[in-house]
């Protein structure tokens, strides 16, 4: 039996380390495909200030790609230390996306990264222009396989049970790859990186207007990123609205979770804007709703409905009935793989085997558990409503605002004033947070309204964990904790340095020295 305060503390662990790495990666891909736009532009024009852009851009790349490898190769060793049993009954279908991660996108993009840095004055134009493109692409790829291994977790396809290995095994790689939660999600979440990467640049050009240093560069980035900018604010946003509607239909639960819909209510439902959800009263309070809305924005209809928790849960319980007779056929199969009559137990009833699971964390003999441990494993198949609820609307709220943003931002450029606007250059600098928090709150939308589960419907959280000692977790906390806070100085320091010292000061990162005039007053 796992520990549950092991179970509990290795999802922090985890949180806390997919957090901070969740920090860099929207920016890769933005700012990739940023540069790659600047660098066009260069090639096409031959002015030397789009060239001195991409560079200048590319050092603020190059630091936040070295932060972002770094914090992300210690995730996947950690479903090796922390989630064993996890690896071990999925790692034939998790294992592929990740292994193919690694040789098709990090590994170019790795090498690439190379050749755009040092590259300037070995490459041609367009054959550097060529090697910037690369590197958004495997970029992209990258996010891709990421987001292909985090879809199986969010709806589980291409694969099967086998009850003779007690393991999933990988049936379809197809379907594995083309999941419609893995398509809409990595659209969603490049688009959503494209966005983080066009506040950024806004932002640092807006400092530099503030002052009055490297104006032209200032001004043709910040025209460049909030072009970029608006599209990609809308795509996220029309994108999201997708999201959500496959969301509803893979994961019932977790839509209930965002909406705090503790009740099955008729067609056209009313949207919960503001509320205080209670778990234990399964009510909301303080609530503020905007009728109709949530079968429009749901369904697309205003006959459309969803389920509520009261719903899910008798649904939950009657899974869990159906799941008694998959687990305790399992447990014969484990002992005689040869019994026939229990194989045909276990195929009728396979689709509900997560399901008791979930109920062996109350009752470890499922034959002999009770109405109320039945009952209690039901209401574990909803995830915490309060804190999905609030990451769901701080996440649209933000990007609302964003849009905004842009909106006013591509207004003052193009009528070539924005340096007038110090108000609004300073809103820009204070918007820098802004999509990066509305990130964090997303991760949290998708992965909090996940649980109980590590693999949907078929491996429950608690199962999942490895099973160290309280200790250990502790120390391997405390450990992660000391050594991100250091990464984050390290970034932090070389971020502002390079934003403080601006473009065209020395000759580092490929940049040219004849292209380097001295620093504006």
């Amino acid at each position: 039996m796992h520990d549950l305060n092991v179970v509990d503390l290795s999802r922090l662990q985890f949180a806390l380390t997919a957090l901070y790495h969740y920090l860099f990666v929207p920016l890769t891909l933005g700012l990739s495909m940023l540069l790659a736009a600047m660098e066009t532009v260069y090639v096409v024009t031959r002015k030397p200030i789009y060239r001195q852009m991409t560079q200048f851009w590319g050092k603020l790349f190059l630091i936040n790609f070295a932060l972002g490898v770094a914090t992300g190769l210690t995730m996947e060793f950690e479903f090796g230390t922390n989630w064993s049993f996890y690896s071990s009954f999925v790692g034939d279908i998790f294992g592929a996306p990740l292994a193919i991660e690694g040789l098709m996108a990090f590994f170019m993009e790795s090498t690439f990264v190379g050749l755009m840095a040092f590259g300037w004055e070995r490459l041609r134009p367009g054959q550097h222009l060529a090697v910037t493109y690369l590197v958004a692409l495997g970029s992209n790829l990258s996010a891709l396989w990421i987001l292909v291994a985090n879809a199986f977790m969010q709806s589980p396809v291409g694969a099967h049970f086998n009850p003779a290995t007690m393991r999933m095994e990988l049936s379809s790689l197809p379907a594995l790859i083309f999941n419609h939660d893995a398509q809409a999600k990595f659209v969603h979440t490049s688009i959503a990186g494209f966005v983080t990467a066009a506040i950024f640049v806004t932002g640092v050009s807006a400092f530099y207007l503030l002052r009055k240093r490297h104006v032209d560069l200032a001004r043709r980035s910040f025209r460049m990123a909030a072009l970029f900018g608006v599209l990609a604010t809308i795509g996220v946003i029309t994108l999201g609205d997708a999201l959500g509607f496959v969301g509803a239909q893979a994961q019932p639960t977790k839509l209930a979770a965002m909406e705090a819909l503790w009740t099955t209510e008729k067609a056209p439902m009313p949207f919960n804007l503001v509320a205080f959800p209670s778990q234990s009263e399964q009510t909301n309070h303080g609530t503020l709703q905007v009728p109709y809305a949530l079968s429009l924005l749901v369904t697309h209809s205003l006959d459309g409905s969803v389920p509520g928790v009261d719903q899910l849960e008798k649904d939950a319980v009657r899974r869990i009935h159906d799941g008694i007779p998959a687990v305790t056929a399992l447990k014969t199969l484990s002992a005689n793989p040869s019994d026939a009559t229990a194989l045909q137990q276990f195929k009728a009833h396979e689709k509900d085997l997560g399901y008791g699971f979930l109920l062996e964390r109350y009752a470890p003999d499922v034959t002999q558990a009770t109405p109320a441990q039945v009952n209690q494993a039901a209401r574990d198949t909803i995830p915490a409503v309060a804190p999905v609820f609030w990451s769901f609307r701080v996440m649209v709220a933000m990007g609302l605002a964003m849009l905004a943003f842009f909106v006013m931002a591509v207004i003052y450029t193009m009528r070539n004033n924005v340096q007038d606007k110090r108000w609004f250059l300073k809103l820009a600098v204070w918007m820098i947070p802004v999509p990066f928090l509305a990130n964090e709150a997303g991760w949290l939308v998708a992965e909090l309204g996940r649980q109980p589960w590590t693999v949907y419907e078929m491996l429950p959280t608690w199962m999942s964990a490895s099973t160290h000692s309280l200790g250990y977790m502790i120390f391997s906390i405390t450990g992660f904790v000391l050594l991100y806070t250091v990464f984050i100085v390290v970034e932090m320091y070389l971020m502002v340095r390079a934003i403080r010292t601006g473009p065209g000061t020395s000759p580092g990162f490929g940049e040219d020295a004849r292209l380097n005039p001295a620093p504006e007053a």
